[in-house]
């Protein structure tokens, strides 16, 4: 017998007993939304056994982030089998749940159709329907291979050969028998609420090299209401979509001709994109630090002395051969400005130094992850890097932590997730430095009451780090900003200052970027406001209306006034009707439409229109421009 603790009960059971009986003998309403168990720390299926080991169980909400999880990819093998029973010559390859559903990867003669999908999700309603139990198993490796063979599951055979032990772990549904860890719910009928939502192409591995697979998309949740909501929430992720409203707003594009994942500002999107740079810079004008300018380019051993030809050479781009030097593009700012410090002698008096660029750098992205401005080949990243006294490091942490959420809330973010990530598996530097440096982040992080999650191992492979997400209007949370610890680079480019008692010591640097990148935060932006800038950011903030051509020349004067005051105005005085200009005007998300008729005219006055289609009263221009500057901050 085994002595067994769930929650607050406690029970002995014969070896040999599934969890799913355990929990239906204590709890049986616990078991009505249990899909598995988390034994001895360990996730095992309902329908796994209990041995001699397993002394503490925690049930698996369907409704927690793991159930979620699991129930997701027991509807990938239930996509997977129906595609199997609906299509000849088709080959599996992999189906794992992802952050907001699963996808699983086929070998087919031809694309899928939208038809195709709803074919495969009736299909899966069935097998749903059928209640299929889900049952795992260890088998022989070898039993395994011949039996993927036998199928002619090639991508199952090249998984298993690439796998350690003499076992492998196999879970069945009817006919239908997939190699997988699990686990997975206690049975097909299991599962709740699901949609199919897409397909795309995917490289087998990843790799450019291998064939191209036809991947297909979907989401599962615990209700029907929940996935309901969340196909509200894609619906109006679409409209808000920045590619879509890039075109639409003439913000900017990308060409074939120049390259995948180089952005062309256009006006537009360069006013907008002005408008940051110019606060950004101001802010940190007023926050002591200095702004700096360096080269697109720079010899290859710069590299190689700061550990990035190493431990980060997939993502530079290829050398190019200068009078016998080798050179490549910039993926970082951090050397450049450690040669800058190391211009000059320095004291601990002259410390904290802290340098500021909008730098643009360049990183080789292979083209299938490439996506609109939140993944791209050349960005601008708002980065920073401060040199510091051991002493000044968790004040200047501290620092970076208020400055950052001042600079997001100022754009509008005011929800964040943020997480502490420590050491990785590829490091560099002395583990006494990594203990000092996450536990001074530890400190900061603590002091100013912000709730955060440690992210095991993903740290950077010179120092642990601070993330912060910012939380758009519709929930979803984005990758910006970060806060690196770094006692590696001073180090190798042996960068010094003379302490109190006038010795050389080492300075210890920060890493920061508070938006991450223009181009990715631009992209945030966009769909955070659907493309309806608040006032301050709008590329044009004003424009003026008429309503005959006998109110143009007052018409003008308007316009030139609102020019002369610093705000962002067009005139539009085009024999068109009224009505035609205003849409237009409030397609483009303008904030104010200014109409002049004949009564404005003679009554010197304005009659402002927002966007939304809101008509105010009739005021006198200086009353609207008090207005609008007033709007024109953060």
């Amino acid at each position: 017998m085994v002595q067994v603790r769930v929650a607050e009960k406690e029970k002995a059971y014969p070896e040999g007993v599934s969890f799913f009986e355990v929990l239906k003998d204590l709890d049986k309403g616990l078991l009505k939304k249990t899909v598995a168990v988390r034994v001895n720390g360990v996730l095992r299926d309902l329908r796994a056994r209990l041995d001699s080991t397993d002394t503490t169980i925690e049930p698996v909400d369907i409704e927690s982030k793991e159930g979620i999880e699991i129930c997701r990819h027991s509807a990938a093998h239930v996509m997977a089998e129906a595609v199997r029973s609906l299509y000849d010559n088709v080959k599996v390859a992999i189906g794992p749940a992802i952050e907001d559903g699963f996808y699983y990867d086929f070998d087919t003669e031809r694309p899928f159709t939208p038809e195709d999908l709803e074919k495969i999700e009736a299909r899966m309603k069935e097998i749903v329907k059928a209640d299929h139990p889900i049952i795992g198993k260890s088998v022989g490796k070898a039993e395994a291979l011949e039996f993927f063979k036998a199928k002619g599951e090639i991508y199952k055979e090249e998984i298993i050969a690439g796998l350690e032990g003499d076992e492998v772990s196999v879970y069945s549904q009817a006919d239908f028998t997939d190699l997988c860890r699990g686990p997975h719910l206690p049975s097909t009928g299991w599962i709740k609420a699901f949609k199919l939502t897409g397909t795309a192409g995917a490289y087998w591995r990843g790799s450019e090299k291998n064939k191209m697979l036809q991947r297909v998309y979907g989401t599962a949740f615990a209700s029907r209401k929940a996935l309901e909501d969340y196909l509200a929430r894609i619906e109006e992720a679409r409209k808000r979509d920045h590619r879509k409203l890039g075109r639409e707003l003439d913000l900017f594009t990308t060409s074939e001709d120049i390259g995948a994942g180089l952005v062309l500002w256009h006006p537009n999107g360069s006013t907008v994109r002005r408008v940051i740079e110019d606060f950004w810079k101001g802010e940190h004008v007023k926050g002591d630090y200095s702004i700096v300018y360096t080269p697109h380019i720079a010899q290859v051993g710069l590299w190689k002395t700061s550990g990035h030809w190493d431990f980060y050479r997939e993502n530079l781009f290829s050398p190019m051969d200068v009078e016998g030097q080798e050179y490549i593009v910039k993926p970082m700012n951090c050397p450049f400005h450690i040669q800058i410090y190391k211009t000059h002698l320095r004291s601990y008096r002259d410390l904290p130094v802290r340098y500021a660029e909008l730098g643009t750098v360049y990183r080789y992205e292979r083209s299938g992850v490439l996506h609109g401005l939140l993944r791209v080949r050349g960005f601008t990243q708002d980065d920073a890097h401060i040199f510091m006294t051991p002493d000044q490091l968790e004040e200047e942490i501290k620092g970076v932590l208020n400055f950052t959420l001042y600079i997001l809330k100022s754009f509008g973010f005011n929800e964040f997730d943020i997480y502490l990530s420590t050491r990785p598996e590829k490091y560099v530097g002395a583990l006494e430095n990594w203990a000092k440096a996450e536990s001074a982040l530890k400190a900061a992080l603590e002091s100013t009451g912000l709730e955060y999650s440690v992210d095991p191992g993903e740290g950077v492979f010179y120092g642990p780090k601070i993330d912060i997400k910012i939380k758009d209007v519709i929930g979803r949370s984005w990758q910006c900003s970060t806060i690196q610890v770094d006692f590696n680079l001073p180090e190798r480019f042996d960068v010094t200052y003379r302490d109190e008692s006038g010795h050389e010591a080492r300075p210890i640097m920060i890493h920061r970027a508070l938006m991450g990148s223009l181009e990715r935060f631009f992209g945030c932006l966009v769909e955070h406001y659907a493309g309806a800038f608040p006032f301050w950011l709008s590329p044009v903030q004003v424009t003026v209306l008429t309503v005959t051509q006998r109110n143009d020349e007052y018409a003008r004067s308007v316009y030139k006034r609102l020019r002369e005051e610093g705000l962002r105005a067009e005139l539009d005085i085009r024999n068109e009707k009224l009505g035609y200009k205003i849409r237009e005007a409030q397609l483009k998300k303008i904030p104010y439409q200014l109409v002049i008729g004949d009564s404005e005219e003679a009554d010197g006055k304005v009659a402002p229109r927002q966007r939304g289609g809101e008509s105010l009263a009739p005021e006198s221009l200086d009353g609207f421009i008090e207005r609008a500057k007033r709007e024109n901050r953060p």
